[in-house]
């Protein structure tokens, strides 16, 4: 069941599967039925219907005769944590930069709230700057880079309270 998961694609980010994002949260398998709980990587990501139907047809391919039931959770909330080391080359290529790549340094607080620099996907320079909190999805921001001039998206990363 999680090989026939693995090949399906998130519709905004075609580059990842909605394994290698992380999103599968269980998947349950008796003798009359398959279930699979799915974890969306935002409450009102407009595409949860398309993956449903992406997964529960995949999944049907492989389930033979037994009922297939995919639903979304939302407990525990996903984060870019789950995200597997293929999802975050995959998303490397695709122009999206990983947040994760922070230094783990010490950060000196500002007085003021600036966030760290997200390094470049195309150059590694964190020479970069957020344009807009909002991209192509509420998930993701726009940025630019100085150093190679290119824009890219990057994933929000959630604040302490749990926030994007």
């Amino acid at each position: 069941m999680r090989e026939a998961l693995a090949a399906v694609p998130d519709p905004e980010i075609p580059a990842c599967s909605i394994a290698d994002l992380g999103m599968i949260e269980r998947i349950e398998v008796t003798d009359s039925a398959v279930e699979v709980d799915l974890l969306p990587t935002f409450v009102g990501c407009p595409a949860k219907d398309i993956i449903g139907e992406d997964a529960a047809r995949a999944v049907r391919d492989v389930a033979g005769d037994r009922e297939v039931r995919v639903r979304f959770v939302y407990d525990p909330p996903w984060t870019t944590d789950r995200i597997t080391e293929a999802g975050k080359e995959a998303l490397r290529g695709f122009g999206i930069a990983p947040h994760w790549e922070r230094t783990a340094a010490p950060v000196v607080v500002p007085l003021t709230r600036k966030p760290q620099a997200v390094a470049c996907p195309y150059c590694g320079s964190r020479e970069t700057a957020m344009e807009a909190a909002f991209g192509p999805t509420p998930c993701r921001a726009q940025h630019f880079c100085s150093a190679c001039r290119n824009p890219f998206e990057g994933f929000k990363q959630k604040d302490r309270g749990g926030r994007r």
